[in-house]
């Protein structure tokens, strides 16, 4: 190599280096800014009158001031970080995401949301119309650059304000946006939240289809007062917290290999479930919290009904995919100061039915829904987006089974929260309902 090729590449690194010790870093924005350097969502709804009013609906104005998520920031992850320094910078962290305005102007742990403080505005508007950029290679733990000001930034090119400047980024057009909330990886580097990585991964990614399209829907309308008529993406921000969007996400089929058995034999039943609707898996998001299960039941032709247990499929960890109410989520004894806390059940899903979920432990290998204290995680048993899980069941018809047609119904359920958890914390109920997601029925007949 010679003396001047020699050179530029040093010039070239040298460079490299400069740029990579100088770009900005989210981390580094806590405590940066005013509270004031941001406006109010009411200010914005003066002109963005139909936008203002879908963001009240959603999660994203929610995020800090809904019921489960304060119970577990200030009973669990701040309590958590009283007692261990360690844990310090990720109850921090929860607010870059939560109430990213408090997190920029060092406000952590924030008032609780009694207290009414800006901290309750959660992810409001003019947070995501400054943010110009993203920091790092993979979008998680809040990596946007926040720059808030006059200037407020947008997918579309091209739009004037009385109010604002405005300028068009790509980011805004990017599901690397989303990722910088909907990604997240904990101290002991697992990936706890990976809702844009499943994306990525998966066909919507291949296809060109983005979170927005389906989360960020557009219609004909005006994104403000003084705005052209066109398309516009509505802020609905529809997940898994809206049943709306929960409801029919899989889709059930299910049949027995025999229409017709004798009153001594074995029923063998095929339950197919396709997910035709989401980009990721299902559940995704907080998995550690959420739960989805699949029941069978049969009904026979006096109405007796009777539980069908899912026939195991023999996988590593497929223990923690079958229902069953063994005790677990012992570490949060440690926030909650009991001493040789014994737990609660798993879950409340009946005993013996499918679960679709990720199993997350602690560092003692015990199931815990504390994700910032999660050291390793279970077999992924979630659905995939367009992927289809098929579950059988072998039941040997009981000696008391009536003659005639037996139905049987296969039901998918949601829980946002499992049950014991809730009930342990005082969490409102509505956290732990069930949605049910889809149902089918299919039929034998049985003779003499």
């Amino acid at each position: 190599m010679n003396v001047r090729r020699l050179t530029i590449l040093s010039a070239f690194l040298l460079l490299a280096l400069t740029i990579s010790l100088t770009a900005p870093r989210s981390e580094d924005q806590k405590g940066a800014f005013e509270y004031d350097k941001f406006e109010k969502p009411e200010t914005c709804q003066s002109c963005h009158t139909d936008i203002y009013q879908q963001w009240t609906q959603a999660m994203m104005s929610q995020a800090y001031t809904h019921h489960w998520d304060e119970i577990e920031y200030f009973n669990l992850a701040v309590a958590h970080s009283e007692l261990d320094a360690a844990v310090k910078p990720v109850a921090d962290g929860c607010n870059g995401c939560h109430t990213p305005l408090a997190f920029l102007a060092g406000d952590v742990p924030p008032p609780r949301p009694a207290e009414n403080s800006r901290a309750n505005e959660s992810v409001s508007c003019d947070f995501c119309h400054t943010v110009t950029m993203l920091a790092g290679d993979i979008p998680h733990n809040f990596s946007y650059v926040s720059s808030p000001g006059r200037k407020k930034y947008g997918a579309k090119p091209g739009l004037t304000s009385p109010h604002h400047d405005t300028e068009q980024l790509d980011i805004f057009r990017e599901a690397e946006f989303c990722g910088s909330c909907h990604n997240e990886k904990n101290p002991y580097g697992i990936w706890v939240k990976s809702t844009q990585l499943e994306w990525k991964e998966g066909p919507y990614a291949a296809n060109g289809v983005p979170c927005h399209v389906c989360h960020m829907p557009k219609a004909p309308g005006r994104s403000a007062k003084m705005a052209e008529e066109g398309m516009v993406a509505q802020h609905l921000f529809h997940g898994a917290h809206d049943e709306g969007k929960v409801k029919g996400t899989v889709e059930i089929r299910m049949h027995p290999e025999e229409r017709e058995l004798e009153y001594d034999d074995v029923v063998v039943l095929k339950v197919q479930l396709f997910n035709g609707k989401t980009g990721h898996k299902f559940p995704t998001g907080s998995v550690e919290d959420r739960i989805v299960w699949l029941e069978v039941e049969a009904r026979d032709a006096s109405g007796k009904t009777y539980h069908l247990l899912v026939d195991p499929k023999g996988f590593p960890g497929e223990e923690y995919t079958i229902s069953s109410r063994e005790l677990a989520y012992q570490d949060m004894g440690i926030p909650l100061k009991i001493a040789d806390f014994a737990g609660v059940p798993r879950e409340e899903a009946g005993e013996g039915n499918r679960v679709f979920r990720q199993a997350f432990f602690d560092p003692q290998g015990r199931m815990t829904i504390m994700q910032w204290n999660t050291a390793s995680l279970g077999v992924d048993y979630r659905i995939g987006p367009r992927e289809t899980k098929v579950e059988t069941y072998t039941w040997e018809l009981p000696d008391d089974i009536a003659v005639g047609k037996v139905i049987f119904t296969a039901t998918l359920n949601y829980r946002k929260l499992v049950k014991p958890v809730a009930d342990f914390l005082k969490v409102p109920a509505e956290e732990s309902e069930i949605v049910v997601v889809n149902r089918a029925e299919t039929w034998v007949e049985v003779y003499d």
